[in-house]
């Protein structure tokens, strides 16, 4: 497992990965939708099964002496790692924006610790979303990703509707890091127990669909 991880750094990673990771900045830009900085690295990940396709990755992979489902696991963790590595890197963003530029997002959820859980929610729900669909046919990119993308875009209204409906989503959540800093917290554990919950998910549904193909 271990060395199908280290496999997937060197060789299935695709430029575009770094490039997204530094898309964590767009949380210093006034006045625009948090979430969506997020969705450049899912078009990452769509970016890498895309390579691996015209690259037959999946060919040569499974004729190494690993399991299938081992393949599945090690391709949802990489992209789990940079998923996660992009929240983490948004932490001193956060931070900067806080302390220099406190004022309210006209357009939705602030640049907060709540925030952070909200992308990790996004996150694992793409990853069910792309994961599951990917897995069932790894000849056909587009449409899991359209899948995917429906899920956080679908997720994504609804939060900024919320932040704007909800009198404690507006007055309490959407505010500048450390004001109700206890309720913020409780809104980023939810994100990572979604994060980390949807993406077991994926993986279980994803291996089995990938074990039952005949490559």
């Amino acid at each position: 497992m271990k060395n199908l991880i280290i496999k997937e750094f060197k060789l299935s990673l695709h430029p575009t990965t770094f490039i997204f990771l530094s898309f964590a900045a767009m949380l210093l830009i006034p006045g625009y939708p948090y979430l969506v900085s997020y969705f450049y690295m899912c078009m990452s990940i769509f970016f890498i099964c895309l390579t691996a396709r015209e690259t037959k990755d999946a060919d040569f992979t499974v004729l190494l002496p690993v399991r299938k489902r081992d393949c599945v696991k090690a391709r949802i963790f990489t992209a789990s790692a940079m998923e996660a590595g992009q929240v983490i890197l948004s932490v001193p963003f956060i931070a900067i924006k806080s302390a220099l530029m406190p004022l309210p997002n006209p357009v939705g959820m602030d640049a907060n610790t709540a925030l952070l859980g909200f992308a990790l929610a996004f996150f694992g729900i793409f990853n069910y979303f792309f994961f599951t669909s990917y897995y069932k046919n790894i000849a056909k990119v587009g449409k899991p990703f359209l899948w995917g993308s429906i899920g956080i875009s679908v997720f994504t209204i609804l939060v900024e509707v919320l932040t704007h409906a909800v009198p404690f989503m507006r007055d309490v959540i959407d505010t500048p890091d450390p004001q109700n800093i206890g309720y913020k917290l409780i809104f980023l554990a939810a994100g990572i127990i979604a994060f980390v919950g949807l993406t077991a998910l994926a993986y279980q549904k994803s291996a089995r669909s990938f074990e039952k193909q005949d490559l």
